[in-house]
């Protein structure tokens, strides 16, 4: 099991050498956010090859990650391709080893996000009721997420959305309703395996523990939350959306 850990660490963070390589020659916020995405697809399909199996627990297990790989890769280059450029990057992707300290966080953060995954396929996990809960957890995940990200982009693109916070939909339940289901989706993964882990059930928990802390208090909410104050925050409308409105859901 170690030497998988380490071969998936690896191949985590030579995956994201490359598209830095391609980044940093070209100046370009293009293939940041669809490198992330895409890892996570990779990652999937070469565990399901490895371990050989096509019974229905590792088909499921491996489509439900590369599923969600694909729509964040394929909805983050669209967003990505409309409006330009990140600026997230403005100043960093300027500084090479500054640029390359993102890449390098973002393959480790792959690689603990698929720890679930990495070990289940190198278990032996089968097929019980409980990767059916699961897997109806993470199709609720799945959907909530999908949906608040295209209501969001709705929204944003729209005359009456370009100065105004998003508060349609979902968002009228959460201030992050995307958020809120892709922290589900990865706790679904994490109870779809984590009956047939034994002891490495608790470094699998490392898996949905690093999304949702990242989400919660590094990359995900605190920058968006301080942008919205920054734009609305003087606003008596938005004081009220957020005394009224969970942060999740």
């Amino acid at each position: 099991m170690g030497d998988l850990l380490w071969i998936t660490l690896l191949f985590c963070l030579a995956v994201q050498a490359v598209f830095f390589a391609f980044a940093a020659w070209l100046q370009t916020d293009k293939v940041t956010d669809l490198s992330y995405g895409l890892t996570f697809v990779v990652m999937a399909a070469g565990l399901w090859w490895r371990s050989g199996r096509a019974d229905a627990a590792a088909v499921v297990i491996a489509s439900m990650v590369a599923a969600w790989g694909l729509r964040l890769a394929g909805y983050l280059l669209f967003r990505i391709l409309r409006i330009g450029r990140d600026a997230r990057f403005d100043g960093i992707r300027e500084r090479p080893l500054a640029f390359a300290k993102f890449w390098a966080i973002q393959g480790v953060a792959v690689w603990a996000v698929m720890l679930p995954v990495t070990l289940w396929f190198g278990s032996r996990g089968r097929w019980t009721a409980i990767n059916a809960a699961a897997l109806v957890a993470w199709l609720v995940g799945f959907v909530v997420e999908a949906v608040a990200d295209l209501q969001k982009y709705r929204h944003k693109t729209s005359p009456e959305g370009r100065d105004r916070w998003t508060d349609v939909g979902l968002w009228r339940r959460g201030r992050h309703p995307n958020y809120f289901g892709e922290m589900l989706c990865w706790w679904a993964v994490f109870a779809y395996v984590a009956a047939d882990l034994g002891p490495w059930a608790i470094l699998a928990a490392a898996g949905p523990l690093a999304i949702t802390i990242l989400l919660l208090f590094f990359s995900g909410i605190p920058p968006l939350e301080a942008s919205a104050e920054r734009k609305w925050g003087h606003l008596p409308e938005y004081r009220k959306y957020r005394a009224r409105t969970r942060t999740l859901i």
